[in-house]
């Protein structure tokens, strides 16, 4: 009996390399979403704990929202 050989051709490794490296992009775009979003409440959270005066020095106040925390994002 006779073992049969598998050939692939270049096209079709080239093909499943470009899915296998897609696929890890975007797994790790998601991570990085996951740990921006992360460092946005560790920075909400921080400036919650601050009192007014606090927060007269950089500039915001307690009423406003919390859209501001990313600016002090390192991202």
């Amino acid at each position: 009996m006779q073992a049969t050989s598998i050939i692939t051709s270049s096209a079709q490794a080239r093909a499943f390399r470009q899915t296998r490296r897609a696929s890890f992009s975007t797994l790790l775009d998601l991570v990085r979403l996951l740990i921006r979003k992360m460092v946005e409440r560790r920075n909400r959270n921080a400036l919650l704990g601050l009192s007014d005066d606090q927060l007269k020095d950089i500039g915001l106040s307690r009423g406003q929202n919390g859209s501001d925390v990313h600016i002090y994002s390192r991202y």
